[in-house]
């Protein structure tokens, strides 16, 4: 296969399209499924374009991530290509998990007051959206229970799904929550990185990794224990031992990037530092800064002001945090690939029923050194 400039071969980027374009196309169908829905429920015509318009500019357009994890897991556990219609049903679940993200964000992006979203205006700044999208955003939600009902009653692992996505919507909002209400007031002893860490496995790692594992494993009938070479195994707690350090290692990755990205390489305007998060930056600053740095960093954080925001990150950068992120990121990695490593595998391949470590490996290769 021919090589691009970054190395990776045009067959391999092409493969990536075909997945991508296949997850897509399901989209299609659940979209359609659910606007029918809305039409046997006897909805007017308005209301049933305006959920269209909700669907069609706030659930595809991100990287997918989360969505296409599902399928990717739930075929490295199955260890073999999946048949059209455990594609249909993993997929399904992937749009479930990006229409939970969807709705976080439309919701975000309101409490924030962001800007942009994905290289676009966020879906309450468009005109007529407004404060409608408070609704919209529960409608996104409320989606993915109707999506259960239709495609997975019928499964002995239905329950699981339902509480699985309960529960998760539970955490994240929690975590919000935290996040949220440290940031009310500009003060910053109420930020550590302990306190960084707790919101991030809240906020972030429970929905936006353990889920579409979590999903993947009860989809293949992994159980909650099992016996391998005469060790009982826990998977959803091993998966979940896993699954948390990685989410902390994302979130720092997109707190970094909210600092050192440009908007057209990350799809939206950074705001961490005027809207006075619990970010990963100002943690690592504070912890490093000289009494006279620390000044600065009360003066000028957490204010709408482009001055004071930019004299932020000049801060920033006479810290050394590129450098130290660069150092980060490269113990985060090790240090999860030692986890990986520890998970027991069977020597005969089996379809399903036990964990695998290339599920995590997957995750880990998506994410090391992105840009975006």
């Amino acid at each position: 296969n021919p090589i691009t400039p970054t190395g990776i071969s045009m067959g391999t980027i092409d493969i990536k399209q075909q997945r991508r374009k296949k997850f897509e196309d399901v989209f299609i169908r659940i979209r359609d499924e659910l606007l029918e829905h809305m039409k046997a429920e006897k909805m007017p015509q308005e209301a049933v374009e305006w959920f269209h318009r909700n669907l069609d500019f706030n659930v595809p357009g991100g990287k997918l991530n989360r969505g296409m994890s599902v399928v990717d897991s739930v075929e490295i556990l199955r260890g073999r290509q999946l048949s059209d219609d455990e594609h249909f049903k993993a997929a399904v679940l992937g749009w479930c998990v990006e229409l939970l993200q969807a709705c976080s964000l439309v919701a975000d992006d309101m409490v924030d007051q962001s800007i942009t979203r994905r290289g676009q205006p966020c879906w309450y700044r468009l005109e007529a959206v407004g404060n409608i999208a408070i609704n919209d955003s529960f409608m996104l939600e409320g989606a993915t229970y109707h999506l259960f009902k239709k495609y997975f009653r019928s499964e002995t692992y239905y329950v699981h799904l339902l509480e699985l996505f309960h529960e998760t919507t539970y955490q994240t909002e929690m975590g919000q929550l935290v996040d949220l209400i440290t940031a009310l007031d500009v003060d910053l002893t109420k930020f550590s990185l302990e306190k960084h860490a707790f919101i991030v496995q809240y906020k972030m790692s429970y929905y936006s990794f353990y889920l579409s594992v979590a999903l993947a494993m009860r989809v293949c009938g992994v159980p909650e224990t099992y016996t391998l070479n005469g060790q009982t195994i826990e998977p959803y707690k091993l998966a979940l031992s896993i699954l948390l350090p990685l989410g902390e290692y994302f979130q720092i990755q997109d707190d970094f990037l909210d600092y050192a990205g440009t908007p057209e390489q990350i799809g939206k305007v950074g705001t961490d530092i005027v809207d006075n998060k619990c970010s990963w930056c100002v943690n690592l600053a504070l912890s490093v800064a000289t009494p006279e740095q620390r000044k600065v960093l009360d003066e000028n954080y957490g204010q709408k002001d482009a001055a004071k925001e930019a004299t932020v990150k000049a801060l920033y950068d006479e810290l050394g945090l590129r450098e130290r992120y660069a150092v980060y990121e490269e113990s985060a990695k090790e240090r999860i690939e030692k986890l990986i490593e520890q998970i027991p595998e069977p020597e005969a391949r089996v379809d399903g029923g036990v964990l695998r470590k290339a599920v995590f490996t997957s995750f880990l290769n998506k994410m090391y050194k992105r840009t975006k």
